[in-house]
């Protein structure tokens, strides 16, 4: 048990930081009301806490090969529990933004680079293989807590109690600190590359805040920006500009590294199909699950109305299997290989999104949604099972906070993108069939479709069909015309709540294109050796848990060798 004391602490850092994204997105509604604002907003607040993290967890990772990986993961943890304080007292919409947004995003981009490598570098062999199983178990039981004690203490008491209870978890976590390891220091600190990290912020979060905001702005057609760019929205411009910066780090980057100065990411890196295999799968594996995340409270709360409680129970399913599943299935992922245990995930992630579109009713069937929810929990269990330790396992030890960055950039670039590229195209499809439904209601007057119309051009947002009634009796509508008008919205709201599902669908199925590289049955991460060419070492590869359970880096140019099992299983 003593050796296990290291990964109780680590994991509970792992615990505190889904448990509060699994809160808000199950307090929607609450919050909607506390502050007096409209879902788009808090959509906004959730997606910037993910973007936050996804352009600065690189950074985070370097800071931990510079000042050291302990003491990077504390000063993350004492920043985190300031933003969780701040979070819990918020007055204001700005305020809340600030605390959890802001300085929890970045005090999670310092704790969670160093704790994955931290674990790494903690343990060995099949040892490593369970710890980051008990990672991925307790992501899920993040998962399973947060919606129901998030819903609960929402419901009857104060959203804002989850996040003081943080400070105090936080508080045990830097108490308990001494029972994380020390890592052996590198015979040289490596250097900030400042300028990389300006260019690689700013071009994630511009892309980001493009996808971010083109349920406002709209995609080539204006909706409601503050400014155009030769008649279209600014949506693609933006999105586009974050491209391109994205672009002139890379060129930064090699010239650093063609100088022999330290870059802020090793650009070799990519060239490894294990580790680029491994960093798509988790980034759409959150992609995947963010966006349902962020789809299905609203079609609980908004359209069924239920309570953030009663939201919180009918989540459970998913959260209980998520954590059976990524608990059991190390052992497994070391007997059939990461890579099928990876595939089986999607197909099951498939066939419960399959499910749930035939859930999505005026009327929800409970029955028929709880099993969609345990095989949806089920198929992300088995990712969230697979993917730390085969990131991780893929470079060797000098490279772990680099990596620990790269990974959880991937993973919280996911969640940004979840939330707003599946936001915008709910509020997309939401504004399209509502206008259509308009358009071909003959009960609806030409007065009224121009009423609406103008409405529709100032924004729409994902409201329950009281507010669309209320506003319709607020413009004069007779009670026919109101009656009819607030039908369409209601028909429109699961339109826009399946066209949303059907994206995650799509998202799964191209998902199965950056499977290639993981490794196969005889290459499991995270026994033997573990390489970026699954079990050889390519260009500039490194071979961790040899014989001796020591890295070994090999810095040679050549081709790279085939990777055992790489074909299809």
């Amino acid at each position: 048990m003593r050796k296990w004391r290291a990964l109780i602490v680590l994991g509970a850092a792992q615990f505190l930081m889904v448990l509060d994204t699994a809160v808000m997105n199950v307090s929607i509604s609450q919050l909607v009301e506390d502050f007096d604002t409209e879902v788009t907003a808090i959509q906004a607040v959730i997606t910037l806490y993910a973007l936050v993290m996804a352009a600065f967890m690189i950074i985070g990772g370097r800071f931990g090969d510079i000042l050291g990986r302990r003491r990077v993961f504390l000063i993350g943890m004492a920043v985190y529990g300031a933003g969780s304080a701040l979070t819990a007292v918020a007055p204001t919409l700005w305020v809340l933004a600030l605390g959890w947004s802001v300085i929890e995003g970045l005090g999670a981009a310092l704790v969670l680079p160093s704790m994955a490598a931290l674990v790494a570098e903690s343990y060995r062999g099949r040892d490593r293989s369970v710890a980051y199983g008990v990672i991925g178990g307790l992501a899920g039981a993040g998962i399973a807590v947060g919606p129901l004690l998030g819903g609960w203490v929402t419901t009857y008491l104060t959203w804002r109690l989850v996040f003081a209870g943080e400070v105090v978890v936080v508080l045990a976590v830097l108490l308990l600190r001494r029972v994380i390891p020390e890592p052996p220091r590198a015979s040289r600190r490596p250097g900030l590359d400042g300028v990389g990290a300006v260019l690689s912020a700013a071009g994630l979060g511009l892309g980001v805040l493009g996808v971010l905001q083109s349920s406002t702005w709209g995609w080539v057609e204006p909706r409601n920006p503050p400014f155009t760019v030769f008649g279209f929205a600014p949506t693609l411009f933006v999105v586009g500009a974050g491209v391109a910066v994205l672009f002139l780090f890379r060129i930064w980057e090699e010239r650093r590294e063609a100088r022999g100065a330290d870059p802020l990411v090793h650009l070799s890196l990519f060239r490894r199909p294990t580790l680029r295999s491994g960093l798509m799968t988790l980034l759409s594996q959150n992609l995947i699950l963010l966006g349902l995340f962020f789809t299905i409270p609203l079609y609980l709360q908004v359209v069924q109305g239920l309570d953030a409680f009663e939201t919180g129970l009918r989540l459970l399913p998913v959260s209980v299997t998520m954590l059976v599943a990524s608990l059991g299935a190390a052992k497994l992922g070391r007997r059939l290989g990461p890579r099928r245990i990876v595939r089986t995930a999607l197909v099951l992630l498939l066939a419960a999104i399959a499910w749930l579109l035939g859930t999505i009713d005026p009327v929800i069937d409970d029955a028929q949604f709880f099993a969609a929810m345990a095989l949806l929990g089920l198929g992300m269990g088995l990712l969230a099972s697979q993917l730390g330790n085969v990131v991780q396992s893929s470079v060797g030890e000098q490279e772990r906070s680099e990596v620990g960055g790269l990974q959880f950039t991937a993973q919280n670039l996911g969640s940004a993108l979840g939330t707003a590229l599946i936001g915008s195209l709910l509020i997309g499809a939401l504004a399209q069939a509502f206008t259509t439904r308009v358009e071909d209601d003959p009960r609806i007057s030409d007065e009224a479709r121009r009423q609406t119309s103008v409405a529709l051009e100032a924004g729409v947002s994902f409201v329950p069909t009281d507010q669309v009634r209320s506003a319709a009796e607020e413009a004069g509508l007779p009670p026919h015309e109101v009656d009819a008008v607030t039908d369409s919205y209601a028909s429109a709201q699961l339109a826009g709540l399946k066209a949303a599902v059907l994206a995650t669908g799509g998202i799964t199925l191209a998902s199965f294109l950056v499977t290639r590289g993981l490794p196969g049955a005889g290459g499991s991460a995270g026994e033997g050796a573990a390489t970026g060419t699954g079990g050889a070492t390519g260009t500039g590869g490194a071979t961790a848990d040899g014989p001796t359970g020591m890295s070994r880096r090999r810095d040679t140019e050549g081709p790279t060798p085939p990777e055992p099992g790489s074909a299809a299983p």
